[in-house]
């Protein structure tokens, strides 16, 4: 059975307060040079059939509406 990564991240333009605070927090502990730090999830999954995968996130996985996705398949199973 193909194990499966789905990565969600916020869209272009959408506002990420998570990944803002982050930003923000990074210098203040002593690391310098990051920006543009969006937060997002990583969902994992065994599928059995992958041509289900893109319904699966648009109908409950992802907000399509502030959301992208982007799809991994053939990756190496979480140990």
């Amino acid at each position: 059975m193909p194990h499966v990564r789905i990565l969600i991240r916020p869209k272009a333009g959408i506002l990420d307060p998570q990944g803002t605070a982050v930003e923000q927090a990074l210098p203040q502990l002593g690391f310098g040079g990051a920006s543009n730090v969006r937060i997002g999830r990583l969902v994992e999954l065994d599928v059995e059939n992958t041509d289900e995968l893109e319904a699966m996130c648009e109908k409950l996985l992802v907000n399509p509406l502030v959301e992208d996705y982007e799809i991994q398949t053939d990756v190496p199973a979480a140990s």
